[in-house]
């Protein structure tokens, strides 16, 4: 397995295009200056010893040296010994709201902001259990399934955002489906799903659904974001901003649904939390809750050591410096033909 320890310092390869950029535009220069002494044959013949290819070999050599150094200071790793582990944990998917009616400001500085970085705080704090992700408004969409690789789903939770799903709407039902269908069918009773919405616009299958999926032994939380008192949803349309409006032309107000949200919880044998309380208190709680679930064993393979090869590639690339230090940009020998100012 390979893997850059240090993956940040990659970002010097940026570097490439603007060399390579800066090499045509003093190219191109050079070029128009020679041009002003005269036409391109003469000054071939009045320069024999010049070879332009070289001058592009160099460069070359300078730019692999580059990129070489580059790598080598992310410093590239193989994996070298490959250990089985078991871990005990609770398989736990996040279902995330990405409805309209999550920009509404009654909380600073809006719910989907609010949640975002709760839901960001949670996967920290949930890092001993496999956690999975699913977007949803008019549909559910699985953007992560349950795994340990907690990077996945924080980068997806970075670019969330309501115009991602194209029908709008709250489908709870669908996310309690979906998240049903991403566990391992063996897995009876280690799992969990967290509801994270503002139960607008609920459809009236929720419920249903989630007695079902309590039959099946999926326990549900439900997290609300809002206010009860509600605001207005600021939207963007045609470049302007406004508020959305419903099919009569009357501003839409959205209000945090609590009482579906705790019938939710109670169908799926799990409990409300308001995110208005504190998300450190609603953490809390939810940890303590999962955290006295019954776990499974799993086992799991990874590198515990890994060797460095970062020697390899700065060694080449200091060879490359080498090469491109003592290779002239003048020709060795005497060109064949004639100078303009040989003796007749």
């Amino acid at each position: 397995m390979l893997r850059f320890e240090h993956p940040e310092h990659l970002y010097a390869l940026l570097l490439v295009p603007l060399l390579l950029l800066f090499f045509w535009a003093a190219w191109r220069a050079r070029q128009r200056a020679i041009r002003r002494f005269g036409s391109t044959n003469l000054m071939q013949q009045l320069m024999p010893m010049v070879s332009r290819y070289r001058y592009y070999l160099k460069f070359g050599l300078l730019l692999g040296a580059l990129v070489l150094l580059a790598i080598g200071w992310a410093n590239p790793q193989y994996g070298a010994k490959l250990m089985k582990y078991e871990r005990k944990s609770v398989d736990i998917m996040l279902a995330f709201d990405l409805s309209e009616s999550m920009l509404a400001q009654d909380i600073t500085p809006n719910r989907l902001e609010r949640a975002r970085r709760f839901t960001q705080e949670l996967v920290q704090g949930l890092r001993s259990e496999r956690l999975g992700l699913i977007f949803f408004a008019g549909g559910a969409y699985l953007q992560s399934p349950v795994t340990s690789d907690y990077s996945a789903i924080d980068l997806a939770m970075r670019s969330a955002d309501p115009g991602m799903i194209p029908n709008q709407g709250t489908a709870i039902s669908e996310a309690i489906e979906l998240a049903e269908e991403s566990f391992d069918e063996e897995n009876a009773s280690h799992k969990a799903l967290i509801v994270i919405t503002d139960g607008e616009n609920h459809d009236e299958d929720a419920i249903a659904a989630a007695e079902s999926a309590a039959e099946d032994g999926l326990i549900i939380y439900t997290i609300g974001v809002g206010t009860t008192e509600g605001a207005y949803i600021p939207i963007v349309r045609n470049g302007r901003e406004m508020y959305k409006r419903d099919q009569s032309g009357q501003t839409v107000r959205s209000r945090l649904n609590e009482s579906v949200l705790r019938e939710l919880a109670q169908a799926g044998e799990g409990r409300y939390f308001n995110l208005s309380t504190g998300s450190e208190e609603v953490m809390a709680a939810l940890e303590k809750r999962i955290e006295s679930m019954e776990k499974r064993t799993l086992e799991e393979r990874s590198f515990s050591e890994y060797e460095s090869s970062f020697q390899w590639f700065v060694g080449i690339a200091l060879l490359l410096l080498i090469v491109e230090f003592m290779l002239p940009y003048r020709k060795k020998r005497q060109p064949k033909t004639k100078s303009l100012f040989d003796e007749q």
